[in-house]
């Protein structure tokens, strides 16, 4: 576990849980590289049918000068009711271009207690990434998730749900592997067992799941030898979503022997004090270098 330096004079509060990561200094909003749509027309659903969507990917690519081929598709938090793209997308997709990373955001379908429906979208996105690896100078074999809060366990999900693709299917895109092949989960839900969210957890699997529902998205409990290596970042006086939520991930992780590293801070509550600060900047500078030492990217990347 890496050793949180103490930084003195933060304010100490918990946000509430959809708006955690608010703020009433907005940066202007970027413009995306390129948008695509996320579906071609109609999306799967958990019951087997389709539903109308126009989702798209927004995708924001490095100059040429510094992409070094890695990208991270990124699930913002909201509770699993909105999206907090605001604070944990626009923001984040110009620091990962900064240092070379592309960075595809990924707005998922609210599920409205329709379990399947975020993992299908982010197992679409880590598909289309790959499936315009060459276009967009990627490296198919360096795409990570990163998931804030609720987002996280859109990501977690993604990151113990997946699949290697159909090589038969008629759709290109789906004969590519849906496994990220890192991820980064700052202050996530990851169970659905105690400790979780409740709010989180009603959305998606609504207010009486049976046990088994419960089970199959603890994603603690999914973690295997094929999970891909993870950095988690969460500070310990976390409300919303106790730091729990990230220890049993990574106990898992490490009973399973696969590579991950828990950054625990020492405050700043659900959201990290508005994604501001020096507690904000700490998890964004370990989180490089712990790619960097995985070799996703080159060198310290501070």
């Amino acid at each position: 576990m890496r050793q949180p330096s103490f930084f003195p004079g933060l304010t100490l509060f918990t946000l509430a849980f959809a708006f955690a990561s608010a703020s009433a200094e907005t940066p202007a909003k970027p413009e995306p590289t390129v948008r695509i749509s996320l579906w071609p027309g109609k999306a799967p659903v958990d019951d087997g049918t389709f539903e109308d969507c126009s989702s798209e990917l927004q995708v924001f690519l490095p100059s040429k000068e510094k992409a070094n081929g890695a990208a991270i598709v990124l699930c913002p938090g909201g509770g699993y009711i909105r999206h907090v793209t605001d604070r944990e997308g626009y923001p984040i997709a110009t620091w990962l271009n900064e240092h070379g990373i592309a960075t595809i955001i990924l707005e998922y379908r609210l599920p409205k207690q329709r379990h399947q429906v975020p993992l299908l979208d982010a197992q679409r996105a880590i598909r289309l990434t790959r499936a315009n690896a060459t276009a967009w100078n990627i490296d198919p074999k360096r795409i990570g998730i990163l998931g804030f809060s609720a987002g996280g366990h859109v990501a977690s999900t993604a990151a113990t749900h997946f699949e290697r693709g159909d090589a038969t299917a008629s759709d290109p895109v789906e004969r590519e592997s849906s496994r990220p092949d890192f991820a980064w989960l700052v202050y996530p839900v990851v169970t659905m067992g105690d400790h979780t969210h409740a709010g989180s957890k009603t959305e998606l699997l609504g207010p009486d799941p049976t046990p088994e529902l419960v089970r199959l998205y603890s994603n603690e409990l999914q973690v295997n030898a094929e999970t891909p290596p993870t950095f988690l970042a969460h500070a310990v006086d976390d409300k919303p979503v106790p730091p729990e939520n990230s220890r049993r991930f990574a106990a898992a992780m490490k009973a399973n022997g696969v590579g991950v590293e828990l950054l625990e801070l020492p405050s700043g509550g659900h959201g990290l004090n508005g994604c501001k600060g020096p507690l904000w900047e700490q998890w964004k500078a370990a989180a490089l270098e712990w790619l960097a030492e995985k070799e996703m990217i080159p060198g310290t990347a501070r």
